[in-house]
């Protein structure tokens, strides 16, 4: 048997991310809003709750004031994370006043159910694979165990071991009670002949160790409620901390991000002459660079967007008229989003193929830096790619492949995207272009990036994602893909070999939902549902032959 079909226990903090202040309460983050939108709260929700970071990712919480990023947002939520899982952790253990409980002995004591609710639901049904170090003899005694802990076996599998520490591996089926199975798990690993010991499945202990991903697009309604907090009047080097008419703008624009509802129509922002001044800066200077800077991608788009959206140095174009133009060629939508999500949060977004967009505008005294990201960034850097069917794609695989990851992914996809998405380079006909929308809303890094100044390294994903990255000032190198043809089908690669997700999932365009793959069935399902796409494609291919 393929023990891999199953789902392996593994520690992620799911979904641990920072609750946005002020007048925005952490309500909508708990079961109230889980419970609305998609039925009873699992247990995977509430250990969303339990792990949500109650402090902002700001500078009064020992957050670097610098240039904000997905990749420190990446690396901040994963120490958080393994703090606030120790603390839970150490939390249970006094709790039941045992600090000899293993971390998979706390988890099942937190998802033990009342008494009440036992009685009705009857024991656990658990599947335990145990790696033994000496073959099969000690299997006997393993059983006996089980059975002295008032454990039923249902079923046993055997196979050679993956583990270089032990020569078999044993699939055991059983149903205990949760008491006995804390019992069980102690005795099995006090056992000599034990190397290992996991525990497979979807009953409510696996549910209490993966990370929370929204299964439909209209949960990216919990993911814009989980903000980080960065706000001009917290940190004093930002341009406009000493401007109050400035930071109450910000104010005023964030709150449309924190009413909006998926699937609403995005209000619309009346920029004022300053703000449209500040645009006109930018827009001018990048325009200049585009012929000899952009990628083919980026400038045939552009021509559109100018045409059919109202690009122009005198306006700044309206998100839902960007969103429906964007819609229209590839599916993806904007959203509008106060700040800063989360990384894991904001890569979840991409997988349902949508983008959460700043509304707001940097300060009028530094028109060619912002601190964050902010909607030049975004309009001029990433909406005209993300109307390119071919870059659209990656976006989305990039998404998906997040979800499920562990916090040591997440920080290797938000690096990827760093230097992909927003500072990435490609040839094109022997010339270097820039395809990143950090580089397409920054005409002095672009300028930067396509000199002799900086290293240019060839993009690798196993060498970019764990590439140190400097947040100062330009970048000190980059990574060149050979095209964007060639950046996706390494990805893609990479991801399929080095991913630890013990399972696939499968984008449903129709219900706009996330389906776990993890049966045969599945796949023949999904495999018959793309049947009739095939056979019109192969009937085109027919037809123009004649």
């Amino acid at each position: 048997m393929d023990f891999g079909r199953l789902g392996v226990l593994r520690w992620v903090a799911g979904g641990a991310a920072a609750v946005m202040g002020g007048s925005q309460p952490a309500a909508p983050v708990g079961s109230e809003a889980r419970s609305s939108a998609a039925g009873t709260p699992t247990v995977a929700d509430a250990n969303r709750e339990r792990f949500a970071i109650k402090k902002s990712y700001s500078i009064e919480n020992g957050y670097p004031a610098r240039r904000r990023s997905l990749v420190d947002d990446a690396k901040f939520e994963t120490n958080v994370n393994k703090e606030s899982r120790q603390e839970w952790l150490s939390h249970i253990r006094q709790s039941l006043d045992d600090d000899t409980l293993s971390e998979e002995e706390v988890l099942l004591a937190a998802s033990t159910p009342s008494e009440e609710t036992a009685a009705t639901t009857g024991p656990l049904q658990v599947t335990l694979v145990i790696s033994m170090k000496s073959g099969m003899n000690s299997l006997g005694r393993i059983i006996k165990t089980i059975e002295s802990h008032h454990g039923l076996l249902q079923h046993v599998e055997s196979r050679s071991s993956r583990r270089p520490d032990a020569s078999h591996q044993v699939l055991l089926r059983l149903t205990l009670g949760s008491d006995d199975l804390r019992q069980l798990l102690r005795s099995l690993r006090q056992s000599g002949a034990v190397a290992g010991l996991e525990i497979l499945g979807e009953g409510s202990v696996s549910a209490v160790k993966e990370p929370w991903y929204p299964s439909h697009i209209s949960e990216l309604d919990l993911c814009n409620h989980l903000m980080t907090k960065y706000e001009p009047d917290l940190d004093m080097e930002h341009p406009g901390f000493a401007d109050k008419e400035y930071r109450a703008r910000r104010h005023a624009i964030a709150n449309i991000a924190f009413t909006y509802k998926q699937g609403e129509p995005i209000p619309r922002v009346e920029y004022t002459p300053q703000e449209v001044d500040t645009w006109r800066q930018v827009f001018t200077e990048l325009m200049r660079c585009v012929p000899t800077g952009a990628c083919a991608a980026y400038r045939r788009v552009m021509e559109l967007l100018q045409r059919e959206c109202g690009y122009s140095p005198d306006s700044i174009p309206q998100l839902e008229d960007v969103s429906r133009f964007m819609h229209r060629r590839t599916g993806f939508i904007l959203r509008p989003v106060a700040g800063l999500l989360t990384a894991r949060d904001f890569l979840a977004s991409l997988a349902y193929r949508v983008f959460q967009c700043t509304q707001y505008v940097r300060h009028h005294s530094s028109p060619h830096h912002s601190p964050e990201p902010d909607c030049i960034h975004e309009l001029l850097g990433h909406a005209p790619l993300l109307a390119d069917p071919f870059f659209a794609e990656f976006s989305q695989e990039l998404g998906l492949a997040s979800l499920g990851a562990t916090d040591e992914e997440i920080e290797k996809f938000a690096t990827m995207y760093w230097f992909t998405v927003e500072f990435g380079l490609c040839r094109e006909n022997g010339q270097l272009r820039a395809y990143g929308a950090g580089l397409l809303s920054s005409y002095g890094e672009l300028e930067h990036a396509l000199s002799d100044r900086p290293q240019l390294l060839p993009y690798e994903p196993s060498t970019t994602c764990i590439q140190p990255y400097q947040d100062q000032d330009y970048q000190d190198t980059y990574f060149v893909a050979e095209s964007l043809t060639d950046a996706q089908e390494k990805f893609r690669r990479w991801v399929a070999t080095s991913l630890s997700r013990p399972y696939e999932v499968w984008y449903n365009p129709h219900t706009q939902s996330i389906e776990r793959v993890t049966s045969v069935d599945q796949v023949g399902s999904i495999v018959s549902s793309l049947q009739g796409q095939l056979i019109r494609l192969n009937s085109a291919v027919q037809k123009m032959k004649f």
